[in-house]
């Protein structure tokens, strides 16, 4: 199949750099300085095994996409940013074009199932850093990353099958699973920690707002009868495909903190903790938690402080 890559950051760029290096054809949609570069230089994906320059029709728009019948659509932009290019898609893509949810968070699947009945959804675990105009650095040294689909609301088609086959020609582990949105459940479960990882200053209480918030989003879930697979079978499933490269910045942390490290306005943390936060209300489930980390992501992104400048004590308090 060939693919349209919209969103090529830190995961898009990964995935779309691999695929191409495995010979399947993509074109990548970007936007601003970092499509400048990757038009004028192609992208540069930062390996282990050392920089590969990958040359690809690159775009800003879906009115450029050569669309064919076996055209598939890896949605790799941050949840705020899903409804802007889910309006530009739906204005230029053909009716049966499958729409694939590489996202975290849980409510893009429902945003494109309103609109396209061919909604697939990713479980994304791919260490990844974009913060430099046309460059995009895989982070994991083995397995470039575990990208487990299914077809939304919960099924497993010759569709998905397929793109996990093309995902594993490119090096990724890739299965299809019926059970795709438990899986993408617990790894909300996960992101909890991204907005303490962008705006606080590492250390006990730090981790202790993590732990806090992580049980929060577990107590969240269970009320609302939400299924989510076992922390154990994710760890199983992570196993060690995940290997850290060596001599990458430590400093260096998650998708939120590279958002805030970029500057700008936008942040995903209405999906991540936002989320639990939502279904709390909905629930009548306490999440102060999850609040204040909400709270303090998007102050300090609205006063354009720095990464992990947050002394955590006080909220703690």
């Amino acid at each position: 199949m060939r693919y349209v890559v919209y969103g090529t950051g830190a995961v898009g760029g990964v995935i779309g750099g691999n695929l191409l290096l495995a010979g399947v054809p993509v074109t990548l949609v970007a936007r601003g300085e970092h499509l400048a570069r990757i038009r004028a230089q192609g992208l540069t994906l930062d390996r282990e095994d050392g920089r590969r320059r990958v040359d690809a029709p690159a775009t800003d728009t879906a009115a450029d996409v050569a669309w064919t019948d076996d055209t598939v659509v890896l949605l790799c932009v941050k949840g705020q940013q899903t409804q802007a290019a889910l309006e530009d898609l739906l204005a230029h893509a053909p009716e049966g074009v499958p729409l694939v949810c590489v996202q975290n968070g849980v409510a893009n699947e429902r945003a494109v199932l309103r609109q396209r009945a061919a909604t697939y959804a990713v479980c994304v675990m791919l260490p990844a850093t974009h913060l430099e105009p046309g460059v995009v650095v895989q982070k994991s040294g083995s397995a470039p990353g575990i990208l487990d689909i299914g077809r939304v609301p919960g099924r497993v088609d010759e569709t998905a099958e397929a793109i996990a086959a093309d995902l594993r020609r490119a090096g990724f582990e890739s299965v299809a699973r019926p059970d795709i949105m438990a899986w993408k459940h617990r790894k909300l479960l996960s992101n909890l920690g991204n907005g303490v990882d962008a705006v606080f200053t590492p250390g006990e209480d730090a981790d202790e707002l993590v732990r806090r918030a992580q049980a929060e989003g577990e107590q969240v879930l269970a009320r609302v009868g939400i299924d989510v697979v076992t922390a154990e079978l994710d760890r199983e499933r992570r196993g060690d495909h995940l290997r850290r490269r060596e001599h990458l910045p430590v400093e260096e942390g998650g998708s939120t903190w590279q958002s805030v490290a970029r500057g700008g306005s936008g942040v995903e943390i209405d999906y991540l903790a936002g989320e639990v936060v939502l279904l709390g209300r909905l629930h009548g489930v306490p999440t102060p938690v999850n609040e204040a980390v909400q709270r303090a992501t998007h102050d300090l992104v609205r006063a354009g402080g720095a990464p992990r400048s947050v002394d955590p004590a006080s909220l703690l308090a």
